[in-house]
């Protein structure tokens, strides 16, 4: 009986403490593509990944309901930062679901025009607003109606101290008239938090902590089927603990709560800490770190490793050097990369897997139509039959008293030629070892489509390379060559395809340099160089985000001004955020059902070289 009570007590003070409008809430992943649209056709950051914004506690004065339902102390408010455009997760702050839907658009279009510039928030925020209705005047009367909608769900200002008033009266101004009031009055709150304005103070905002050791500075893999959530929060250095004392040693005062101080051991983390750290980081706005220098003593931690030498793939030659671009020196690193050449030098041939025959089947036929017709080669030394033009011409001119050779007096019939090779490029990383469904890895559904667009192009008679990429860090990027341009397609090509497995990580750019080198040693008219992916780029070292985003869109952008066509496929379902930063519009595709790919990859390359 106490527990119902209790609970319905909890429940009637919390609605009555609750501000907000849950009826029309409106979550990010109703919106996230048109914002996305939007941000990025206003000018902002192609590079810019859209994605929710943390929680962080707000420290405006809260009503005696809100402390007595304890609520109203967490809010997320948008920011952007070099990586993402950050957004709340859910909007419920104004009464209709279609003033909530245009507030994440303004949202989008005011950040878009965000700098990097370090200014007074208040200030800062009413310039933004101004410039943003300076440079799209038609945005005005959507951000009346959401001013004056704002307006009417912030506090009174007759019942709050004289300078909370006073601070409240100028926000109320800057929104009203942006850019009116020169600076907000001290108080001894802050303002009520301004939906319509990015955040005062995003946890990215915090000075940066420097890792012990740039090595040691690695995010570990999660498995195949964990979904690893991404938390910003503020940092700050703190000393480490003494671990042989007490936590009570004399004065009370040295007992800490968990919001003042975690101590994070990095070298020693089990399964069990991670859980429990990241449920306490979830309810932490600022992290206190501290460096160790100790080992421990009872426990192994693995990073991936590459295998012993007599049990990896055959190593061809030393390595090639490749240049990085670093994106905030705007240049190019000289030999930054190495790529390592491999080849399954152990892969038996193999005949085309049962499952994969009939449709095999299907497809060759499909694209040995796409071959152009057998034609006459007239003038030939030799050949299956004479060329009576020629040998008139001869006989001619011998009779005229020419002398000629005998040369050319055949003509012979041959197929012609689609003058086009193609360079398909795999990635082999890590995250291929997960799972699609209760059958499939997206490693075997790669293996598969490189099965079927083998058997496509034999059918027409293109030249084409097959090859798998994986990287750890910079040195090495492996590269495992599948079949060669000068290689006939066979049995010992399936047995390279059937040997594949998943690597370690994606260094794309990489990957495409050296593909675009291969590519462009290679006579045609036309050159496709395909990447076949299932994920954004990244590496264990600082690849990780928009420095790996920035290099592949440099390379795709070499390979475009060497004459090649570069073109991704990606299963990855997100692919619709970065793909036009990287590639450009019309320079990808997103398969959405990733077992499709088998199918989906010849016909889009028929599609392609039509």
């Amino acid at each position: 009986m106490e527990e119902q009570v209790g609970a319905l007590w909890h429940k009637l003070v919390t609605r009555l403490a609750d501000t907000r409008y849950p009826e029309a809430r409106v979550e990010l992943g109703e919106v996230e593509a048109t914002v996305g649209v939007m941000f990025r056709a206003l000018g902002g950051d192609g590079g810019l990944q859209v994605t929710s914004a943390d929680f962080t506690t707000q420290q405006g004065r809260r009503s005696w309901l809100q402390r007595l339902a304890g609520s109203n102390h967490k809010v997320s408010l948008a920011w952007r930062d070099e990586a993402f455009l950050r957004l709340p997760p859910v909007i419920d702050w104004l009464p209709s679901k279609a003033l909530n839907r245009e507030l994440y658009l303004w949202l989008a279009a005011s950040a878009a025009g965000a700098d990097s510039r370090e200014d007074d928030w208040f200030v800062a925020s009413q310039r933004l607003t101004r410039d943003t209705l300076a440079r799209y005047p038609g945005l005005a009367p959507r951000y009346r109606r959401l001013v004056d909608a704002h307006l009417a769900t912030r506090p009174v200002i007759t019942k709050l101290a004289r300078d909370e008033a006073a601070a409240e009266q100028a926000v109320r101004q800057a929104l009203l008239e942006p850019g009116s009031v020169a600076r907000l009055p001290a108080a001894r709150h802050p303002p009520q938090p301004v939906p319509l304005w990015l955040h005062p103070e995003p946890p990215a905002a915090s000075g940066t902590v420097a890792a012990a050791d740039p090595a040691e500075d690695t995010r570990q893999a999660a498995g195949p089927n964990k979904t690893v959530e991404e938390l910003r929060r503020q940092a700050e250095r703190a000393k480490e603990p003494d671990s042989d004392r007490g936590l009570v040693t004399v004065r009370m005062e040295n007992i800490f709560s968990w919001g003042e101080y975690v101590n994070v051991d990095r070298g020693s983390e089990n399964e069990d800490d991670l859980e429990r750290a990241e449920n306490i980081a979830r309810d932490l706005d600022k992290l206190a770190v501290s460096r160790g220098g100790k080992r421990a003593a009872a426990t192994l931690r693995f990073d991936l490793d590459l295998p012993a030498e007599a049990e990896d793939d055959l190593v061809l030659g030393e390595g090639i050097r490749l240049p990085e671009w670093d994106w905030k020196r705007q240049a190019l690193q000289p030999e930054h990369c190495r790529i390592v050449p491999m080849l399954a030098a152990d892969a038996a041939p193999c005949a085309l897997p049962d499952h994969l025959r009939l449709i095999a089947r299907r497809l060759r036929a499909q694209f040995q139509a796409l071959a152009p017709a057998r034609v006459w080669h007239r003038a030939q030394p030799d050949g299956q039959d004479i060329d009576l033009d020629a040998y008139l011409r001869y006989a001619s001119d011998r009779a005229a008293g020419h002398g000629i050779g005998a040369d050319g007096l055949y003509r012979d019939m041959r197929s012609g030629a689609r003058d086009l090779v193609c360079a398909l490029m795999a990635d082999l990383s890590l995250s291929t070892d997960s799972w699609i469904d209760d059958h499939h890895r997206v490693i075997d559904v790669i293996r598969d489509s490189l099965f079927l667009f083998a058997e496509s192009l034999a059918g027409t008679g293109d030249r084409f390379g097959l090859y798998g990429f994986s990287s750890r860090k910079r040195d090495p990027v492996r590269v495992h060559t599948l079949k060669d341009f000068g290689e006939a397609y066979s049995g010992a090509i399936r047995g390279r395809i059937q040997a594949i497995k998943p690597g370690y990580y994606t260094r794309m750019g990489a990957a495409v340099r050296y593909g675009a080198e291969l590519l462009s040693a290679q006579p045609g008219g036309r050159r496709l160089l395909l990447l076949l992916t299932d994920g954004k780029p990244n590496d264990l070292d600082k690849y990780e985000g928009r420095y790996g985003v920035e290099d592949t869109r440099q390379a795709v952008l070499e390979a475009r001004r060497s004459g090649l066509e570069p073109f991704c496929v990606t299963i990855d379902e997100k692919g619709n955020d970065y793909l036009p930063h990287l590639f450009g519009k019309g320079g990808y595709v997103v398969i959405r059902r990733p077992s499709d790919l088998p199918k989906q990859l010849p016909l889009l390359y028929a599609r392609l070289t039509a």
